[in-house]
């Protein structure tokens, strides 16, 4: 039998709570009640062949708390006059939500629509979208208000997150729900207060404007000749990115791996330094203007991955070169061979012919699915022969 139960009534009514739509009813002009719900009933068979299971049935039904029955009258062939239930009704919000056991939830959003409606109606639009979230965030919206007030009283204040002082407001809760507050301050705040490039909570400061910290770049002299701090020997250096843009080093190469070790361990060679490189973030690199004469040789795993990396590199320094990226390295280290959790197929642009082959055997999986080697899984040998070699 699959005619409506309680458990049916309440799952129908709990479809529409977690659509938010029961939320939004408490607000809206329009009303979803008197709520007809959907009713499977017997049909004229299951009637004369299971009359005790139907007659049960409706008793069931009629001890449904707070619903209606609308009833119909039919004169069955067999069984003669019959009072069957023809619909079911939910008639008031109050009902629906006792029902689904939410009058709590319900009370609680309805006060975050009383406080930001005197403060913020900007964001009733919002909090009218996003009901479920809202009430995500019940027992820290005072706390997302006052923020509120202090942004919209201070656009782009040029500090840092944790020096924002509002009382009662701890200097993390900020950094804490960067993901909310850019929803909400972005339905808010001017348009003169967002910085509409910067996107994602990473950005969440530059976004709308507080100081943020900065990006680091660590970087190694390869050449002992060249002396940027006295009486160190080619030394391990981290630099924020402002300040390595204005180095302006005497170097003629430029080497970028991925992985620490092979960064620590990278060989001397003349006019040169390594930066222990940073994914997909060279943004922060790209603002160092003296690296456009120099060569560039990035060395990262053989997977996609590494030549997507590249390919985004190449966007800010053309002349990148690679290190240990090609066929043959690849071939002759299988016994390495490791596999790479989720590789892209995305189009790179920015590839040589060349690596693009090798991009185009790795992506379709030509040798075997989701093959890379690892950067630090090539002999170091092989890193000196290349180095020697070529430089």
């Amino acid at each position: 039998m699959n005619w409506t139960s309680a458990v049916d009534v309440r799952k129908q009514l709990q479809r529409l709570w977690e659509r938010g739509e029961l939320l939004r009813a408490l607000t809206a002009d329009v009303t979803l009640f008197p709520l007809r719900l959907i009713l499977k009933s017997p049909n004229s068979a299951e009637l004369t062949e299971q009359f005790a299971a139907v007659r049960d049935w409706i008793c069931a039904l009629t001890a449904i708390p707070k619903t209606r029955i609308e009833w119909r009258e039919t004169q069955h062939r067999v069984l003669g006059a019959q009072r069957l239930p023809a619909s079911l009704w939910v008639d008031t919000e109050e009902d629906a939500l006792t029902l689904i056991s939410k009058q709590h939830d319900a009370r609680r959003f309805r006060a975050i629509w009383a406080s930001t409606a005197s403060r913020h109606p900007a964001l009733l639009d919002w909090l009218h979208r996003k009901p479920l979230q809202a009430l995500d965030y019940a027992a820290v919206w005072p706390q997302l208000l006052a923020v509120l007030d202090w942004m919209a009283d201070h656009p782009r204040p040029g500090i840092y997150l944790r020096q924002v002082d509002i009382p009662g407001i701890h200097s993390k809760f900020i950094e804490g729900h960067r993901t909310v507050l850019s929803e909400l301050c972005d339905a808010l705040l001017s348009a003169e207060a967002i910085a509409p490039e910067y996107r994602g909570i990473s950005q969440f400061a530059a976004r709308y404007g507080f100081l943020d910290k900065a990006p680091r770049i660590r970087f190694r002299l390869l050449d002992a000749g060249i002396t940027l701090l006295p009486g160190t020997f080619c030394p391990d250096i981290t630099l924020d990115a402002a300040s390595f843009s204005a180095l302006d080093l005497p170097v003629r190469r430029v080497f970028i791996t991925e992985n620490e070790t092979n960064f620590l361990a990278f060989p001397r060679v003349s006019d040169a330094i390594v930066i222990f490189g940073a994914g997909y973030g060279w943004d922060a690199l790209s603002q160092a203007h003296w690296l456009t004469r120099c060569a560039i040789h990035y060395w990262g795993d053989i997977d996609t991955h590494g030549f997507a990396i590249l390919n985004h590199l190449r966007k800010y320094f053309p002349q990148v070169q690679t290190l240990l990226m090609d066929e043959e390295t690849l071939m002759t280290h299988q016994d390495f061979w490791g596999e790479e959790d989720k590789p892209t197929v995305q189009d790179l642009p920015h590839l040589t012919e060349s690596e693009r082959v090798l991009y185009d055997i790795l992506r379709d999986n030509r040798l075997r699915p989701g093959l890379r080697l690892e950067q630090e899984r090539i002999r170091f040998s092989r890193l000196q022969d290349a180095i020697a070699a070529s430089f």
